[in-house]
C-alpha cells in the first residue's frame, strides 16, 4: 500500500487535450518523465508544443480504444471529449474511449502494478435532483438520451475502476471534475466560458441557452490539476469518487454579464431553446476533497476570467479573428 506517489514515469492518455496539457506541463516542472498518449481527436500538438523540445517528454499517438503496452509508474485516464459538440460528434466512439479505454488503462495498470486515475465528470449526476452535489448522489441521468454516451460511458468506467479495485486490489482514483476553464480550451468546443469570451472578443452576440438562469460552478484549470495531482498522491485508501470543482455557483446570465465587464464587449445576448438533458443546475460538495485531500479551489471566478481572456485574446489576434486595438480584459481583482 503505497503512501504517496512519486513516480519516474507518467503516463498522460488524453496529454494533448485541454486538462491534459496542463497536466503534463506541471508534471515535467515537477521532476517526472511523461508520456502523453492522444489520438488528437480533440487534442492539441499546439497545446504540448513547447514540451515536445524537453527530454522527460514524449509523444505517443495511440487511440486507447485499443489496448495500450508501454512502461510507467502511475497512469492518468484523460483521454475523451468531454464538451457536447465534441462527444455527439462520434457518440459511438465516445463511448468506447470511456469503457474500452477504461478497460486498456486498468489492464496496463494491472500488469505493472501501477495507481492509475480516471478523470471522471460531474456528468455521471446527470440533471440533479439534489443540490449541491455529493458523491454519495447516485445521478438523474438519461441513458438513451444524446448525452448518454458521455454521461453513461464515464458512468460504467467508474464502475470497471471500483470492480479492479475489489476484484484485484488496484490501487485506483476517481475525480469527478465539474466544469473547468482557462487556456487550452478549443475556440468551439460549445462550453459557456469558451462560447462567451470568443463571442464577447469578436463583438458577436452571446449565447444563452434557455432561461439563462440554470447554473453552473467554475473552477480554474490550475485548481483542476491540483487537485488531480493531490488525489493521486493520496494514499491507496483515498479511492474516491471524489468531486474537484468551485463551489461558488453562478448563473449563466452572471457568467455572461463577468465576460462583458471583463472584456468591456458592447455584445448583446441572444436566447437560444435549451439543449435536450442540459443539467438545469452544477455545484459540487466539495467536503470530501477538503478532509481527504486538503484540496479547495484557489484561483477566484474574476481572476480566472481575465487569464483566460487574455489567452484568447492573444489566439483570436494571431489568427487574425480580431485586430486593432480591440477589447481590453480587465485588470484581475482579488474578489
Amino acid at each position: 500500500m503505497s503512501t504517496a506517489l512519486h513516480p519516474r514515469r507518467v503516463a498522460v492518455t488524453g496529454g494533448a487535450g485541454f486538462i491534459g496539457s496542463h497536466l503534463c506541463a506541471r508534471l515535467i516542472e515537477r521532476g517526472d518523465e511523461v508520456l502523453c498518449v492522444d489520438n488528437f481527436h480533440t487534442g492539441s500538438r499546439g497545446f504540448i508544443e513547447p514540451l515536445l523540445v524537453h527530454p522527460r517528454f514524449e509523444l505517443l499517438r495511440h487511440d486507447i480504444t485499443q489496448p495500450l503496452h508501454v512502461e510507467c509508474d502511475a497512469v492518468f485516464n484523460l483521454a475523451c471529449p468531454a464538451s457536447p459538440p465534441q462527444y455527439q460528434r462520434d457518440p459511438v466512439h465516445t463511448l468506447k474511449t470511456s469503457v474500452m479505454g477504461a478497460l486498456h488503462v486498468l489492464g496496463l495498470a494491472k500488469r505493472l502494478r501501477a495507481p492509475v486515475l480516471q478523470a471522471s465528470t460531474s456528468e455521471v449526476y446527470g440533471d440533479p435532483l439534489t443540490h449541491p452535489q455529493a458523491e454519495g448522489y447516485w445521478g438523474h441521468v438519461n441513458p438513451i438520451g444524446p448525452r448518454a454516451c458521455y454521461d453513461e460511458g464515464k458512468r460504467c468506467a467508474e464502475t470497471l475502476f471500483m470492480d479492479y479495485r475489489r476484484q484485484h486490489g488496484l490501487d485506483v482514483k476517481i475525480a469527478r471534475i465539474f466544469n473547468t476553464y482557462g487556456p487550452h480550451m478549443h475556440f468551439g468546443d460549445g462550453r459557456v466560458v469558451s462560447n462567451f469570451i470568443v463571442q464577447a472578443l469578436t463583438g458577436e452576440p452571446l449565447t444563452v441557452y434557455g432561461s439563462g438562469l440554470q447554473t453552473r460552478s467554475l473552477c480554474h484549470v490550475d485548481d483542476t490539476v491540483d487537485g488531480l495531482l493531490q488525489l493521486m498522491a493520496a494514499p491507496d485508501g483515498v479511492t474516491g469518487p471524489i468531486n474537484l470543482g468551485n463551489p461558488v455557483e453562478m448563473t449563466m446570465i452572471d457568467i455572461a454579464s463577468l465576460v462583458l465587464e471583463l472584456t468591456g464587449s458592447k455584445s448583446r445576448l441572444v436566447h437560444q431553446p435549451l439543449p435536450v438533458d442540459d443539467p438545469r443546475q452544477r455545484c459540487p460538495d466539495i467536503s470530501l476533497a477538503r478532509e481527504q485531500l486538503g484540496w479547495a479551489p484557489k484561483v477566484a471566478v474574476r481572476d480566472g476570467l481575465a487569464r483566460t481572456i487574455d489567452w484568447f485574446d492573444r489566439q483570436l489576434r494571431e489568427r487574425g479573428m480580431i485586430a486593432g486595438a480591440g477589447a481590453t480584459p480587465a485588470s484581475p481583482s482579488t474578489r
